[in-house]
C-alpha cells in the first residue's frame, strides 16, 4: 500500500519531472499548484504535517543531488526527530511557543520541532539563500504553519522578538565579514571568527530569559582552536543544560561527527544551577536502547 508521503513524493516529482524549469524551482511550482487547487496529489485521507514535511523533504532532497551546491544541505530526519522530541519536551504542553531557525534552510529542522510541539507554536525562520527561503514559505504554507520569513545574513542585526525556543542546525567555518563580527564578544582579536560561535552567540541574544537554545554543533566544539574563546562566553551568558554525542554511524566520515548542545538563558528566578547532562545517543535501529534514551530525555527535561 502506498503512503501518503509516497504519493505526496510522486506527485511532486512528476509534475517537476515534466517542467522545464530547475528541479527545486519546479517543486515550489508543484507546491503552489496543489496550494491553489489546480493539481492535487491523489490521496485517500487528509495527510498529516508530518506526512506532507517529509513528502516534499523527499523532493527536496531529490533535487540537492540533482543539482548539488554547498550550502544546500538538510538536516537528517533522524536529528531532527530527536531534537523536536527534546523540545516538545521542553515546552511542556505551553501553549504560545515561540521558535526560531537563524539558520532555516529549506525549513526541514524547523518544521519537524514544530510539528513535534504543536499546541499554538509560531516561528521566524532566517535564511540568506532566496531559493532555499521560497522551498521553506510554500511548505510552511501547505503544513499551515504561521512563519516569518527574513531573508538576510542573520549574523547582522535581526528585528526579532525573543523567543522561547532557539533551533540550529549550525552553519560551520570561518564568517568572512570581519567589521559586522566585531559587535560579537566571540570575535577573535586575531583572524576570523568561527560562524558557529557567532551563531551561538547571536541566537541566544534572541532567547528570552529562561528560554533555550538547541544546537547541532561539531563534536570537537569544545576543542577547536577558537573553545578558549567560547568557554568563558557560554559561562558567563548560559547555563550548558546537556551536550548530547550522535551516533558515529550516522556519519559517513569521522571528521564531520556531530553532536547536540543545549543552552538555557539565565533568568532571575533560577535558585540553582541543575546539572549538566552528557549522554550519547544509541544506535538508532537499536528501538529498546533508543526507548531507554528518550526515558532519559524525558526525565532530565522535567527536573
Amino acid at each position: 500500500m502506498t503512503t501518503n508521503t509516497e504519493k505526496i513524493f510522486a506527485f511532486i516529482d512528476t509534475y517537476t519531472e515534466e517542467s522545464e524549469k530547475l528541479y527545486l524551482e519546479a517543486v515550489i511550482e508543484a507546491c503552489r499548484e496543489w496550494l491553489s487547487g489546480g493539481a492535487q496529489p491523489a490521496l485517500s485521507e487528509i495527510p498529516t504535517k508530518e506526512e506532507i514535511r517529509r513528502g516534499i523533504q523527499l523532493a527536496v532532497l531529490k533535487g540537492m543531488k540533482r543539482n548539488a551546491q554547498p550550502h544546500h544541505q538538510m538536516t537528517p530526519d533522524s536529528m531532527g526527530m530527536l531534537i523536536g522530541h527534546i523540545a516538545g519536551k521542553l515546552a511542556k504542553g505551553n501553549q504560545d511557543i515561540s521558535l526560531l531557525d537563524p539558520a532555516a534552510g529549506t525549513g526541514n529542522l524547523l518544521y519537524t520541532v514544530m510539528n513535534a510541539i504543536g499546541n499554538e507554536v509560531t516561528a521566524t525562520a532566517v535564511e540568506i539563500d532566496d531559493l532555499l527561503v521560497r522551498l521553506s514559505a510554500v511548505t510552511a504554507e501547505l503544513l499551515e504553519h504561521p512563519v516569518t520569513f527574513y531573508v538576510q545574513d542573520a549574523l547582522r542585526p535581526l528585528l526579532v522578538d525573543p523567543v522561547d525556543i532557539t533551533v540550529s542546525d549550525l552553519p560551520v567555518g570561518y564568517y568572512p565579514d570581519d567589521d559586522n563580527a566585531l559587535q560579537y564578544e566571540l570575535m577573535p582579536t586575531e583572524g576570523h571568527a568561527y560562524s558557529h560561535h557567532l551563531f551561538i552567540e547571536q541566537s541566544m541574544n534572541h532567547t528570552k530569559p529562561g528560554g533555550y537554545g538547541l544546537f547541532i554543533i561539531p563534536a570537537n566544539l569544545f576543542e577547536s582552536e577558537q573553545a578558549a574563546l567560547l568557554h568563558p562566553f557560554l559561562k558567563k551568558r548560559t547555563i550548558i543544560r546537556a551536550v548530547i554525542q550522535l551516533p558515529d554511524s550516522l556519519f559517513k566520515n569521522a571528521a564531520y561527527v556531530k553532536s547536540i548542545l543545549i543552552l538555557q538563558k539565565p533568568f532571575a528566578e533560577m535558585k540553582v544551577t541543575p546539572d549538566v547532562l552528557l549522554a550519547k545517543v544509541p544506535s538508532m535501529t537499536d528501538k529498546k536502547a533508543m526507548s531507554l534514551f528518550l526515558q532519559k530525555i524525558d526525565l532530565w527535561a522535567g527536573e
